[in-house]
């Protein structure tokens, strides 16, 4: 399969993970405050990895070498992660997605610089068209400021530059290993958050099986998505996941009874038509003369 097609199907995979999280964190809301649902989520992922680490019998692929890398990458996506489960609680999750999605402006910006990728005019055409397409979904209303609007939107920075270095990562690094330092390093980071008030508390067994849906579903996104990243650039990747704007548009309304117009499918249109033009260029380009 051409490696650009088998990157958006990567990413086909890790939009409906991220889409399960969003819906389970608000379910879990009630009893938990971010830094404790990213603790538990890490306790499911620390398990999980181990697991299948001990059963593959892949526990060499683990690495020390590029720990500085790690960190900076846990630490943005565990400070974009937390102020992203506090906006799905208190605004409407196509809202929330509208404003995460700035973060592939970012990507696109800064990926020259950070990853030396080169920008192109389909990749940049591909990343305006989602964005247009977004603001036609979402319309967030700039003139009402609030905190879940803030939140939402400073996540989208952090995001960008998890994005970054996670495909700086993948040049050097298989994804046990990123997945790894990912669920260890955000345990700790989660932990003390967690715990700096001496009360951590404990999910019920209805929130419970939330939590470990969490968690998987957490671990499952940023495994596809590593796998996309490293096998495709940042600036083709990134794009193709806009898709995930109308869907949770149509979860939000399905679920929580959000309002969803016909806008919501003119701005996927437009989403669709952009992550199209960008693959199909991408996947001309990458065939053998």
């Amino acid at each position: 399969m051409n490696p650009v097609l088998k990157a958006a199907l990567w990413m086909s995979g890790s939009i409906g993970s991220f889409s399960i999280m969003a819906v389970a964190g608000r379910e879990v809301a009630t009893q938990l405050d971010t830094f404790e649902i990213m603790m538990y989520r890490s306790v499911v992922g620390v398990i999980v990895v181990c697991s299948l680490l001990t059963v593959t019998r892949s526990w060499g692929q683990v690495q020390t070498a590029r720990l500085g890398t790690h960190l900076m990458r846990n630490l943005a996506h565990f400070t974009g992660q937390n102020l992203w489960f506090y906006a799905v609680t208190v605004i409407p999750l196509a809202q929330v997605f509208a404003l995460e999605f700035t973060s592939p402006i970012w990507v696109i910006v800064l990926s020259p610089l950070i990853l030396g990728e080169r920008l192109t005019a389909v990749r940049a055409f591909a990343a305006i068209m989602g964005f247009v397409g977004i603001l036609i979904v979402a319309r967030p209303d700039m003139a009402g400021i609030t905190p879940g609007v803030i939140t939402a939107a400073s996540s989208a920075i952090f995001f960008a530059l998890t994005m970054m270095l996670t495909k700086k990562l993948t040049r050097n690094e298989g994804i046990a290993s990123i997945l790894f330092w990912l669920t260890a390093m955000q345990l700790v980071m989660g932990l003390i958050m967690a715990g700096y008030d001496g009360d951590i508390a404990v999910p019920d067994m209805q929130a419970a099986p939330w939590v470990f849906l969490i968690g998987c579903a957490g671990l499952l996104a940023h495994y596809c998505l590593t796998n996309a990243l490293a096998i495709a650039p940042a600036t083709v990747v990134v794009p193709i996941d806009f898709i995930r704007l109308p869907t949770i548009a149509i979860i939000g309304m399905l679920v929580y009874g959000e309002a969803i117009d016909m806008w919501v499918f003119v701005g996927a249109a437009v989403i669709f038509a952009g992550n199209y033009i960008n693959i199909w260029v991408e996947t001309r380009a990458s065939k053998p003369l």
